[in-house]
């Protein structure tokens, strides 16, 4: 399965310029013979722009933003991963959503791990641990940005028999070993192809990394952005992820017996 990142600055706080620029995208991308394209976290509207202009900008999951979308997957033939603020009743969610070239909704996530006062003054966490869903073959999960930065969440989805992991992202400076060691880390812990979009330029003061990636089961690089905005592609190979789940065996080899108290064991520690 070939796919698409899109990393580069959006038109903050313009959800409708953003729409426009995801049209062209996904007309590029489709050229190209994407099946799916990923953009940034906070996509539509622009990340550090505040919580009450997110507020003002924030649409339900089948909102007007998404119908457009939707559109567009439809007219290009092509799957959008997009990142938005969804609200739900008072509740405003970092949120990421996948329609399919069909224009059918197939699965959003709610950010679950919440970075700073930049996301909590803004958003309400997720509670789904897992949100998977089924791309012809491929069975893929999601994560946003901070939630990536957590080994228990790549175990969880690798453990769910996900086979590649959808990170839409806005890492700022000077975080960029996430992009550069931790992706490759986790890619080949877990057996699971990684595709990271990042943002890239500044946005009101907040200076992000770029380097978005594509990295394969055995932790290398199938694609990765320098700091400037790019369209990347990568082509997503199931006999690379079959050969490395024969060589790598982290997850038969776990004792999970041991490991049943960590979590209560690390809150004791933290709150003494």
């Amino acid at each position: 399965m070939k796919i698409a990142l899109y990393q580069g600055p959006d038109a903050s706080g313009d959800i409708e310029q953003n729409l426009a620029r995801l049209a062209q995208l996904a007309e590029r991308a489709a050229a190209e013979g994407a099946r799916l394209l990923l953009t940034a976290e906070m996509f539509l509207c622009g990340y550090n722009i505040g919580a009450a202009a997110i507020a003002m900008r924030a649409q339900s999951a089948d909102g007007a933003a998404a119908q457009r979308v939707a559109e567009i997957a439809s007219s290009q033939g092509i799957a959008i991963l997009y990142g938005y603020a969804e609200r739900d009743g008072d509740a405003i969610y970092n949120a990421a959503q996948i329609i399919d070239r069909d224009g059918s909704r197939l699965a959003n996530y709610r950010k679950t791990h919440l970075f700073g006062d930049i996301d909590r003054d803004a958003f309400s966490p997720g509670e789904q641990a897992n949100v998977t869903l089924q791309l012809d073959d491929w069975h893929i999960g999601l994560l946003i940005c901070y939630d990536v930065e957590f080994p228990e969440n790549l175990r969880r989805l690798a453990l769910a028999g996900v086979d590649f992991v959808a990170v839409p992202t806005a890492l700022m400076h000077p975080y960029d070993f996430v992009a550069r060691g931790m992706l490759p880390t986790r890619a080949f812990e877990n057996s699971v192809f990684i595709a990271y979009a990042n943002r890239c330029g500044i946005e009101n003061g907040l200076e992000y990394c770029g380097l978005s990636c594509v990295v394969a089961p055995d932790g290398n690089d199938l694609a990765r952005a320098d700091t400037d905005s790019d369209l990347i592609y990568a082509e997503l190979d199931k006999a690379l992820l079959q050969q490395w789940r024969r060589i790598n065996t982290y997850l038969p080899d776990r004792k999970p017996a041991l490991y049943q108290s960590l979590c209560d064991d690390i809150n004791q520690g933290v709150q003494s």
